[in-house]
């Protein structure tokens, strides 16, 4: 049946990309001057006003900014939230407390002085609004927002050394909202023990592996990656099975309420597709925060493990994108992907929480048959010789 379909794709990007669509059966990459029927592209391309043929497919929504950039992600996430305190209840509107206090400059100046005196100890990190600008978007008014945004001051460490969390979701409808969860993700770690009196050091604060890689004592064979499934296992050996339970369910509330803030304002197109990469910070108390959501996530690999997840990814979600007509539509699982929303909560009993608490949780998933969580956590902490068991 593969080799009934011809699938002629274009590819803007390199790296594991390229090779799932080139070595798909059927697959043809075109030139740019051809036409095409699916189209992996940077967030740059997509015009809103660009018209598309019935059966072509492309990687982003037309304004996909809406989520991915920051002051925009801002107020749709506060506007969000004063509605579900007006038509729900106060109770409601805090499920969105997972964003940190952020103002954005220049137009909430103000307010954001008079937050800053109120907490004169605190520390704040300035961000422009939009990492991906191209260079022709970059004019001087531009070039002068920034987002201000209260800076984590006690992350959760491991060995010392903060993390924040990648996670992928795709989803493929914004009406009705289909959002699909992708079990595999990683911790990036910084390379440095964690210190809020160096503040200026970035190889302390920055956890992107573009910026660890360059620091003086990366070890490329070690990398500063921990798998998402490593990471759980050494939660639920240190705080236990239940707590670990719950913050996975509360990552699971921020992908979804951020979505849904977003869901009237997003230009639905049954031609488009988005693959998010969220970023997540934990806490000391285990509360997770989201810090941005990236529409183009580097899909660049820093190593072989690195690469075949990315390859993995991409893989299953052209699998969902079905071009071929493969599916029937009433799949809860395709590769490493879980249906999470369908236009509400999916629930399945076969489809264990592996990774994230979005269905019910099956007892020693994580742990196996082993209930000895000092022997587990202990062969954790190898990675990092020097921790000490708090």
């Amino acid at each position: 049946m593969e080799g009934r379909y011809v699938v002629r794709y274009k590819c803007s990007q390199i790296g594991p990309i390229q090779d799932v669509l080139r070595q798909r059966p059927g697959w043809v990459e075109v030139k740019d001057d051809c036409e095409w029927d699916f189209h992996w592209c940077g967030v740059g391309w997509l015009k809103e006003n660009l018209y598309m043929e019935e059966h072509v497919r492309v990687n982003h929504f037309r304004n996909h900014y809406e989520l991915t950039r920051k002051d925009f992600m801002l107020k749709n996430l506060k506007r969000f939230k004063k509605n579900l305190e007006r038509e729900a209840s106060c109770m409601e509107g805090s499920k969105c407390d997972f964003f940190p206090c952020t103002f954005a400059m220049p137009n909430e100046y103000h307010l954001f002085v008079e937050e800053f005196k109120r907490n004169p100890g605190s520390t704040w990190i300035m961000k422009p609004h939009d990492g991906t600008r191209s260079e022709e978007q970059k004019d001087a008014a531009q070039v002068e927002s920034y987002v201000a945004q209260r800076y984590i001051e006690n992350p959760y460490l491991l060995g010392g050394r903060k993390f924040d969390l990648r996670v992928y979701v795709m989803v493929t409808s914004y009406f009705p909202l289909k959002a699909w969860l992708y079990r595999e993700g990683f911790a990036r770690l910084s390379s440095t023990r964690f210190s809020l009196s160096s503040i200026d050091d970035k190889y302390v604060h920055l956890t992107n592996v573009a910026v660890q890689k360059t620091a003086p004592d990366y070890d490329p064979e070690k990398g500063c990656k921990w798998k998402i499934q490593k990471l759980r296992r050494y939660l639920t050996a240190k705080h236990g099975r239940q707590a670990v339970e719950t913050l996975f369910k509360e990552m699971d509330n921020i992908f979804i309420s951020s979505l849904q803030s977003v869901q009237k304002i997003i230009i639905n197109d049954k031609h488009c597709f988005e693959l998010y990469g969220y970023d997540i910070l934990l806490d000391e108390s285990l509360k997770p925060w989201l810090i941005e959501v990236n529409a183009s996530p580097s899909l660049a690999p820093s190593s072989q493990e690195d690469y075949d997840m990315k390859y993995s990814l991409l893989e299953d979600t052209v699998n969902i994108v079905d071009m071929e007509g493969r599916l029937t539509g009433k799949e809860k699982r395709v590769g490493g992907y879980d249906l999470v929303w369908n236009d509400g909560p999916v629930y399945s009993e076969d489809v264990d929480s592996e990774i994230f608490g979005c269905s019910c949780l099956k007892a020693n998933t994580y742990l196996g048959c082993v209930n000895d969580r000092e022997h587990q956590l202990n062969s954790l902490l190898k990675t990092f010789p020097g921790q000490k068991r708090t």
